[in-house]
């Protein structure tokens, strides 16, 4: 295989609790650490691998958003990403505009596979690789919590309600990861300094010709409710009356 081409979106660190702007305009995101989504994360670490075992030729990440996108694709240049591309815009990118968006560069890099996260933490739409897939007219296997290639086939062991399905796909194809698949490498200094001096490409989301999809609107956030304080009672009768009294029961 010549080519695995990585999706890498920024969003808010999952260890950061998000808090809401105080006009509920959206969420905070200033003086707020960022980072690689961690499917995304997962996803780039499988396609390494697969270029370790000698499987692939080259890993290119790819990220569609602002200029500040480039930490996250210099991120995953270090864990060991041959070159990135940034598609920028400031707007927000629905996930149909951002599989279309990936479908251009597949036409323009032609990859033996496409890997992304399951979905991302921040809106958990769970769309757009297999939108990609369907966009490419080429076969996906998602939630893969194992990838094996074999040739010109992959066989992927899913993660399903009823357990696990392992299935076999042609190439070139989309696997969007879950998980348990494997554990992301630990980016050391000497990494984040070689990966200053390799190539990352900026583009224009806007020359691709894509409208942004805008049917969506969000009009207003706001947080959950606080937790109500719990109360004591002094036996199972009266448990049984508070939750009568709540319309639980």
């Amino acid at each position: 295989m010549d080519k695995i081409l990585v999706g890498l979106k920024r969003v808010v660190d999952y260890n950061v609790r998000i808090r809401v702007k105080g006009d509920g305009s959206g969420i905070e995101t200033d003086g707020v650490k960022m980072s690689i989504n961690p499917f995304d994360e997962i996803a780039l670490e499988e396609a390494l691998r697969i270029k370790e075992r000698g499987e692939a030729s080259e890993v290119v990440v790819v990220s569609i958003g602002t200029s500040e996108s480039q930490q996250q694709l210099r991120t995953g240049l270090a864990m060991g990403a041959d070159r990135a591309i940034l598609l920028e815009t400031d707007s927000a990118v629905d996930p149909l505009s951002a599989a279309k968006a990936f479908v251009k560069l597949i036409e323009d890099e032609s990859p033996g596979l496409v890997i992304l996260g399951k979905q991302a933490i921040d809106n958990d739409n769970n769309q757009t690789g297999q939108m990609i897939a369907a966009l490419w007219q080429r076969p996906q296997a998602t939630f893969a919590s194992e990838v094996a290639l074999d040739g010109d086939t992959a066989k992927v062991t899913r993660e399903v309600d009823a357990g696990l399905e392992t299935i076999e796909v042609d190439l070139p194809a989309v696997v969007t990861v879950d998980l348990r698949l494997n554990e992301p490498r630990y980016v050391k200094l000497p990494d984040i300094m070689k990966a200053k001096k390799k190539p990352l490409d900026t583009k224009p989301f806007a020359e691709l010709g894509i409208a942004i999809d805008d049917a969506f609107t969000t009009t207003a956030y706001a947080p959950p409710e606080q937790r109500s304080k719990g109360i004591m009672v002094e036996d199972t009768a009266a448990l049984v009356s508070a939750l009568k009294d709540k319309g639980l029961l």
